[in-house]
């Protein structure tokens, strides 16, 4: 993580911003003490596909045990 006072990263904010681009953190002081913090957003996740996944599990079978059961069995079973 960076440290940066306030006057430095007014004058470097085009910098800054690439480092955070980046992947890094940087931390912003004022007199010494942590006032700000910039950091990378997390890429926004692409929505589900409920056509798709329709057509996947559509042609799964239903499972004939609960699934309580099937834990309890292969915690159970010598297998593992």
């Amino acid at each position: 993580m960076t440290t940066v006072n306030l006057a430095e990263a007014k004058a470097h904010l085009s910098e800054l911003v690439s480092e955070v681009a980046a992947g890094s953190t940087v931390r912003i002081l004022r007199h010494g003490k942590p006032v700000a913090q910039l950091t990378p957003i997390k890429s926004e996740k692409k929505p589900i596909d409920i056509k798709f996944l329709r057509s996947v599990t559509d042609g799964m079978s239903t499972q004939v045990e609960s699934a309580g059961d099937f834990m309890r069995a292969l915690r159970d079973s010598e297998r593992y």
